[in-house]
């Protein structure tokens, strides 16, 4: 779980990934005094952010591990260990729905968009955020074992591709005038290695791009889809 938080704070804290939170909050709307779920919270980053815009913020995810560690952070925040396809909260109760680097890790993604359609009032938003796991770009000298590394991954998630579904998944579940948008998450840093290091183990093609690391060499480019829609 250290390492994997390490790796994980080290993405989040990059200038383009926190650009892209704030987006995603511009996107939802007024947030002031305003219910918002993050849906996934993970460490509960967004979660204070939120709070810190006058929300009043309310993190969900399903590993206990990650809530005790969000709960130890931000010792203010409200979590809640909870499915984010039967999320704890009433149906309507909320203004806003955000979830940021989920749904691929859902059998069933249309499962998570109904549930919040369910729990956003009349006129509420939701905003999903979340990279294609297949359109990774990775500067290197063997192309050919590049592409099957990173579909290769893609392959051991269950729904690997769902960023590019967003907005028909949004519109399926009953909402209306979407926006999308797509963002490019560049690492040109030391950073780029732990992304790399969640995508393969393979010794050789890693030795290369740690290479490329010391000799500022290095480039992985991630978009991210973010598409946000009216209840």
């Amino acid at each position: 779980m250290s390492s994997l938080l390490a790796v994980l704070d080290a993405i989040e804290s990059e200038p383009a990934a926190v650009e892209l939170r704030a987006r995603s909050y511009e996107l939802l709307g007024d947030l002031t005094g305003r219910t918002v779920v993050d849906a996934g919270c993970g460490s509960g980053r967004a979660v204070v952010e939120l709070a810190n815009r006058a929300a009043h913020a309310v993190g969900v995810d399903l590993d206990p591990e990650m809530i005790a560690v969000a709960r130890k952070r931000w010792p203010a925040g409200e979590f809640h260990v909870g499915d984010v396809t039967e999320l704890p909260l009433e149906t309507g109760s909320v203004t806003y729905y955000r979830a940021d680097k989920v749904l691929h890790v859902l059998d069933d993604p249309t499962r998570a968009v109904a549930e919040a359609r369910r729990v956003l009032a009349p006129g509420g938003r939701a905003v999903l955020l979340g990279q294609d796991w297949d359109l990774i770009a990775i500067d290197s000298d063997d192309p050919a074992t590049t592409r099957r590394l990173v579909h290769e991954k893609a392959d051991t998630l269950p729904s690997p591709r769902v960023a590019r579904r967003y907005r028909n998944l949004l519109l399926d579940a009953g909402f209306t005038d979407p926006i999308v948008e797509v963002h490019t998450a560049v690492f040109t840093d030391d950073t780029a290695l732990g992304v790399l290091k969640r995508i393969t183990d393979e010794e050789t093609w890693l030795s290369e791009q740690t290479e490329r690391a010391r000799s500022n060499r290095i480039l992985v480019a991630v978009p991210m889809f973010l598409v946000a829609a009216q209840a």
